[in-house]
């Protein structure tokens, strides 16, 4: 208690809670700017913090990586361009709802979610930080597997329309993510002939085109078909929180979404876009209007934003407590705290509680600070969205050039990204899901990998993804998500002709 108490005081210093600011400030706009991901944000702050004192530095990035995970919401709901990875999700409900004239609406819900599911999951690692930590280490290749086939049942749940369709698009992601050097053999696949393809296909810049670069192509067609009239949206944004009715309408909607964040975000490699694939999933699953999900639902802008946020505090557990990374992000801190000379794992528990507890601290109050920061980065972005879209669309091009090509420093990336958008605006207009292609290409290499993993470890035996205990279990949860709406249908018609 006495070291919670003195990491407390250390938060609150005035130094610190400068920096905290600077940091989820910082974050808020790396976020919302495409291809600048939390990882890259922090890394960019990384030099500034050499001469800093250690607390002060760690705190920075901390709050950094609460602010970038809410700031991609901004560019997709205004423009359905995400800004990070773990936005991606925000697109197929928070841009709707935009277009019906409720951005303000769902950038509110957007803020609120976010600064709930960072505050839940920041006050579980105060209290369950070393318990969680040991539940992290639990997991293997074969659970890491059934996490990836769980979140692959959310294909069938992501759209409206044909459900073959959905899958074809989901199978076309699955194809992409074999593309590269296979990480177990060495063997180059799917390389035609050229050296780009040895890294594979990064799911940023297909990310950045399947969205953002074919809603331009979109608007520009609609744009001449309107004869160049000004933009359909209603341009004035007021951002509108959620209100305490909301709350309690939604209550558990916020509740499963932060706990499947907290718990995503522990597990090492995973993040915040599997998190909100996962929270997302599980809503439409558990919803009665799944049909309306796509349409501006806005528990499709809660689930999403709860989760990734949440996945904050979880992806600290396993870095603070084990040294283990849990994202990308958290790799790069990682590296923040052996520079400044300290080696996160048990014995940093022992040796400095203090600062582990400024830490945690920081974050819960990075994540208040969201309200203040989410509302101004909502009203500088939001006066661009009142631009016409021929003004509009040039700038969210560059955005995805740029945003693509400073991902590695590549112009094969933006050639990526470009052939993406116009794939990405033929799916749409043919009424294919783009969500189900990016789905199948994050999960993909998830899968592929650790299933070869368990393979080698269990020598060929199959039958060990579903005898392990925690595996087991996750297997059966994904049998039920993809059957339930099947046994729901034929519950229903069963009904209906007993009347």
């Amino acid at each position: 208690m006495d070291a919670i108490l003195q990491g407390l005081m250390t938060g609150l210093t005035p130094v610190n809670l400068l920096f905290a600011f600077l940091g989820c400030a910082t974050g808020i706009i790396f976020g919302a700017l495409p291809g600048i991901s939390s990882a890259m944000g922090v890394v960019l702050l990384l030099p500034f913090t050499y001469g800093m004192e250690p607390t002060s530095a760690i705190i920075l990035l901390v709050t950094n990586f609460c602010g970038s995970t809410f700031g991609g919401s901004i560019t997709s709901i205004l423009f359905a361009t995400p800004g990070t990875p773990e936005s991606v999700m925000t697109v197929l409900d928070g841009h709707p709802m935009h277009k019906k004239g409720q951005g303000g609406k769902a950038l509110g819900l957007a803020v609120s979610s976010s600064v709930m599911g960072g505050l839940f999951s920041a006050l579980m690692m105060v209290v369950l930080c070393v318990p969680l930590s040991k539940v992290a280490m639990e997991f293997g290749p074969a659970e890491y597997v059934a996490l990836g086939i769980l979140g692959v049942t959310a294909i069938a749940g992501l759209g409206s329309g044909s459900m073959l369709k959905t899958l074809i698009s989901g199978c076309l992601g699955l194809v992409l993510a074999t593309f590269g050097t296979d990480e177990i053999t060495g063997t180059v696949r799917f390389s035609f002939g050229s050296s780009e393809f040895v890294n594979g296909v990064h799911f940023i810049p297909v990310m950045i085109g399947a969205f953002a670069l074919s809603e331009v192509f979109m608007q520009a067609i609609e744009l001449r078909q309107r004869n160049n009239q000004a933009q359909q949206y209603n341009t004035s944004i007021k951002v509108e929180f959620m209100s305490w009715a909301e709350f309690l309408r939604y209550k558990w909607v916020l509740l499963k979404s932060a706990v499947i964040g907290m718990v995503v975000g522990i597990l090492p490699g995973t993040g915040g876009t599997i998190a909100s694939v996962l929270a997302y999933s599980e809503v439409v699953r558990s919803s009665k209007e799944k049909e309306k999900f796509g349409t501006g639902m806005p528990e499709g802008v809660i689930a999403p934003e709860t989760a990734n946020n949440a996945s904050t505090g979880g992806a600290m557990v396993p870095t603070l407590t084990l040294g283990i990374p849990g994202s990308g992000t958290t790799a790069v801190i990682l590296g923040a705290f052996i520079m400044h000379g300290m080696r996160p794992g048990p014995l940093l528990f022992q040796m400095q509680p203090t600062l582990l507890y400024a830490v945690f601290i920081s974050m819960i109050i990075a994540n208040v600070m969201l309200f203040i920061g989410g509302i101004y980065g909502v009203k500088i972005f939001a006066q661009v969205s009142r631009f016409p879209y021929y003004l509009q669309g040039p700038l969210i091009l560059l955005l995805c050039f740029v945003g693509s090509y400073a991902l590695g420093v590549d112009i094969f990336n933006s050639w990526i990204m470009l052939v993406a958008g116009v794939v990405g605006f033929f799916m749409k207009k043919y009424k294919f899901n783009v969500a189900a292609l990016v789905l199948g290409l994050v999960l993909g290499s998830l899968i592929e990998e650790n299933i070869r993993k368990m393979m080698i470890i269990s020598g060929d035996d199959w039958t060990v993804f579903f005898t392990r205990p925690i595996a087991g279990p996750i297997f059966l949860l994904a049998a039920a998500a993809l059957l339930w709406p099947q046994i729901q249908n034929l519950i229903e018609r069963r009904k209906a002709g007993g009347k």
